[in-house]
C-alpha cells in the first residue's frame, strides 16, 4: 500500500499528514488563511492585514500554502499587471476552523494572561 492509500495519521512522524499539519498551523500560515476567507487580496494588502509579517516570511508562506493546494496565485492582467491571492476549495474548507481558533484565543485571552500573572507570581 502506498503512502498516499494509508490512512493518515498526524502522531506518526513519517507520515505526510504531519507536514501539512505543521505548514498550515504555523503563525504566519493562519493569519494568512484567515485573511484570505475574507476574500482575495493582493500580496501588499495581505502584508498589511498580516500586521508584523516580512516579506520574505509572507511570501514564502504563501508559497508553502499554495504547494499544499490551499492558496491559488493568479496573475492578473490589469494596468499595470498584478498578482492576487485566493483560497481554494480546500483553503476555505479549512479557514472557518482556523477562525474558530483565533476566536477561543481572542476570547480566552483574559483567563491566560491571568494564568500567565499568577504563574509568574509564584515563580
Amino acid at each position: 500500500m502506498s503512502t498516499s492509500q494509508q490512512a493518515a495519521d498526524v502522531f506518526s512522524r513519517n507520515c505526510p499528514s504531519r507536514e501539512v499539519f505543521e505548514d498550515v498551523t504555523g503563525k504566519w500560515a493562519v493569519l494568512v488563511l484567515s485573511a484570505l476567507h475574507q476574500g482575495p487580496r493582493r500580496f501588499g494588502e495581505l502584508r498589511r492585514r498580516v500586521d508584523g509579517v516580512s516579506e520574505k516570511m509572507l511570501s514564502q508562506t504563501l508559497q508553502v500554502l499554495e504547494r499544499d493546494g490551499l492558496v491559488l496565485r493568479e496573475v492578473r492582467s490589469a494596468t499595470p499587471p498584478h498578482v492576487e491571492y485566493t483560497l481554494t476549495d480546500l483553503g476555505t474548507a479549512l479557514a472557518p476552523r482556523l477562525l474558530a481558533l483565533i476566536d477561543f484565543v481572542e476570547d480566552a485571552l483574559p483567563q491566560v494572561l491571568a494564568a500567565r500573572t499568577a504563574r509568574d507570581d509564584r515563580a
